[in-house]
């Protein structure tokens, strides 16, 4: 096999340009994060590879600065790649493999027909990279793919949307939601840490987006809500004072069906979500709310932990929200 440096591959899912290619945020530019957040974003949640190729195998080297381990997750999903290659005009899973070492070299798949394939490929959404090479046929041909998804929206969230518990980094509900529609999400989803603080906002505020959609109050105590909704805003209509912000409600975590305490805390940040997006829309005609009865269904069997949803529950999340974002979207010519 020959390699090829993915740095001259088409890598969409960036908010902003960064120094380090596979870095979501610039952490010498925007220097208010703490030593755990500046991790978070430099974790590569949501970037992806876009090429082309006519190789019977695909392979991946890749040099990690840092690799996920978290108990509630998969390698496939902290450290692993995840590919996707387009058949009749939609995007079909291909292979997702994962190998827990710092210089990985990883056979992705092979055994493949030598026909022209356009390739999507997730890396990992829990580790900080360094280097990617991509491995072909040593006769075959690649090139970089321009990015296949339209239009530029940004979430920004907690660890359901940087895919926490998620069994593939492509299977978070933004991902899902991208391929589903073909709009272009770019996530930023920072776990334990969408809490509506300035820093965030003024990485937003700097972003290029024709819509901003935000997994805010999943983190926050109904305190905290209060307090900074009003300034997270202000903050990003500095610069975007006309764009659509698509605030949604927090999902159900089934960890209150018998703690009581975690119960009516949840239901309060709930409830003062709630009231103040709804204060906020009386004064703005661009902020929305989206709040179904239940994201992840009402059978009780898609958490992972009593907090994060598994596969099944983010594929309801998506699917869930998907019809929602559609109309909004479509109100500003958005499809």
């Amino acid at each position: 096999m020959r390699y090829i440096d993915a740095k001259d591959l088409n890598l969409i899912g960036k908010i902003t340009p960064t120094p380090q290619l596979y870095h979501r945020v610039d952490t010498a530019r925007y220097r208010d994060f703490t030593p755990n957040q500046n991790i978070l974003v430099t974790e590569a949640a949501g970037l992806a590879l876009c090429f082309k190729t006519n190789s019977s195998r695909i392979s991946v080297h890749t040099y990690f600065h840092s690799m996920g381990n978290g108990a509630n997750m998969t390698g496939i999903n902290q450290y692993g790649y995840d590919l996707y290659i387009k058949k009749n005009k939609e995007w079909l899973y291909a292979a997702s493999k994962a190998k827990l070492e710092k210089d990985n070299l990883l056979p992705l798949i092979s055994n493949m027909d030598t026909s022209q394939k356009e390739c999507l490929l997730y890396l990992p959404a829990f580790s900080v990279i360094d280097s990617i090479k991509i491995g072909i046929d040593e006769q075959a041909d690649i090139e970089s793919l321009p990015n296949p998804f339209r239009h530029r929206i940004i979430i920004f969230g907690s660890s359901f949307t940087h895919g926490t518990s998620a069994n593939r980094s492509g299977m978070s509900y933004p991902l899902m939601v991208e391929r589903d529609t073909g709009l272009y999400i770019m996530n930023l989803g920072v776990s334990g840490n969408s809490k509506l603080q300035q820093s965030f906002a003024r990485v937003l505020a700097d972003a290029d987006a024709d819509v901003f959609i935000f997994d805010a109050f999943s983190n926050p105590s109904a305190k905290e809500i209060e307090e900074r909704f009003d300034s997270f805003v202000k903050t990003i209509r500095a610069s975007h004072p006309t764009t659509p912000l698509i605030f949604m409600q927090t999902i159900y975590r089934e960890e209150r069906n018998f703690d009581k305490r975690a119960d009516r805390y949840e239901q309060d940040k709930m409830d003062m979500a709630e009231k103040i997006v709804k204060k906020a829309m009386q004064y703005d005609k661009n902020i929305y709310f989206i709040n179904p009865k239940n994201y992840t269904g009402d059978d009780h069997v898609t958490s992972t932990d009593g907090i994060h949803p598994s596969a099944l529950g983010y594929y309801r999340w998506a699917k869930t929200i998907e019809p929602l974002l559609l109309t909004i979207l479509k109100k500003y010519h958005i499809e």
